[in-house]
């Protein structure tokens, strides 16, 4: 379910900024165009809740990282942009069923430069069983002795 937010979030990003934004994913090792963004999950939970029916806190971090020589500006002005853009986004979970999933908890820092900014998409999810399959007939052939 993370990568199919992180793709909800890319699709909600990549509508709101255009294709001259990249979108990273994975661990970034060389070669860092900017402005770009980077989409992660941070220490996600699944508790108990009842039953057969669990909350997962998924927090995300959406890194922003700008091209001018105002940083923090450029920052700013792109976090009005995510509040607006990230408050609610469209999982898609198969090829038929999708399900929009609001954020909450959305708060940013600037830190050397870079926008970190952080949203939650808290959901319930029910584990369903998948029932065994049946066994075929079996027939056995006994003797007891003694009867």
């Amino acid at each position: 379910m993370i990568n199919k937010i992180i793709d909800a979030i890319s699709i909600s990003i990549n509508s709101e900024f255009d294709d001259s934004y990249e979108i990273y994913t994975e661990s970034i090792e060389q070669g860092l165009k900017e402005p770009c963004f980077s989409v992660f999950c941070l220490n996600p939970t699944n508790e108990l809740f009842r039953n057969k029916k669990y909350f997962r806190n998924n927090q995300f971090c959406i890194q922003y990282f700008p091209s001018t020589n105002e940083p923090k500006a450029e920052c700013n002005s792109v976090l009005e942009r995510l509040y607006d853009c990230l408050e609610s986004i469209t999982i898609v979970e198969n090829e038929t069923t999708e399900s929009m999933t609001r954020g909450s908890r959305m708060k940013s820092e600037i830190v050397d430069g870079v926008l970190n900014f952080f949203i939650n998409y808290n959901m319930f999810v029910y584990k369903v069983e998948i029932p065994a399959d049946n066994m075929e007939d079996l027939e056995i052939d006994t003797d007891a002795k003694g009867w």
